[in-house]
């Protein structure tokens, strides 16, 4: 259980360790951003809009995330789009987390009574401010909990960047091994690590909860 404090391990888990975790809050954003955006697309009065979100959706949601990494790391370089690797693998988490993000919030937008729409419109609100100002805050406060569930799958998705050379925290495991310890000590680590990412953004979300709960 020591393999940590041997050889230097420690600065190459740190360093893994830190770029999962920075891997991960980056595509959390993107995810968020573009996710919030696809919910509307998927709520919207345009016939359009409603067409790109579903396809989106159901594109993203049932292609394999591994599929996805090929996609975005071999098939953006083919049309002159080049970035690190990094920054790829941002985008193909980034991307395939928004669908599962928009899918939460479209579920809690159905939640608010239709109601507190036609009260907005009455009060001459477009549609964007009746989205932006009344629906959307009352439904991710309902939402708290399906979405921790998103978030904490994102880390341990973040996985697979480390066969697209991004060096992850579990991509530290091939080195590790290639040194010559035991492998089940090495995993050991990793699941103690993503166990406490997971941790982490659980508590993070349920103090949210907490602090956004409406008094009953």
């Amino acid at each position: 259980m020591g393999i940590l404090f041997e050889d230097g391990n420690f600065a190459l888990f740190r360093a893994g360790f830190l770029q999962t975790v920075g891997l991960s809050a980056l595509s959390a954003l993107l995810a968020l951003l573009i996710g919030t955006l696809l919910a509307a697309f998927r709520v919207s009065p345009v016939p359009a809009l409603r067409a790109f979100g579903t396809v989106w959706v159901n594109v993203f949601r049932n292609t394999p995330l591994t599929l996805l990494f090929f996609a975005v790391a071999f098939g953006l370089p083919r049309l002159d789009v080049h970035f690190s690797s990094f920054v790829f693998a941002v985008l193909a988490l980034g991307l395939y987390t928004a669908s599962f993000v928009c899918e939460v919030l479209r579920s809690g937008i159905n939640t608010v009574p239709l109601g507190q729409a036609e009260a907005a419109r009455s009060l001459g609100m477009n549609f964007g401010q009746t989205l932006g100002l009344i629906v959307l805050p009352q439904a991710a406060r309902s939402v708290l909990g399906p979405m921790s569930s998103v978030f904490i799958a994102l880390p341990r998705n973040s996985a697979v960047a480390g066969a697209f050379s991004v060096s992850e925290l579990f991509s530290t495991q091939q080195t590790l091994t290639e040194r010559g310890y035991n492998i089940f000590a090495i995993f050991f680590w990793l699941a103690a690590a993503y166990l406490f990412i997971s941790t982490v953004v659980a508590v993070l979300f349920r103090l949210l909860e907490n602090r956004l709960a409406v008094a009953r």
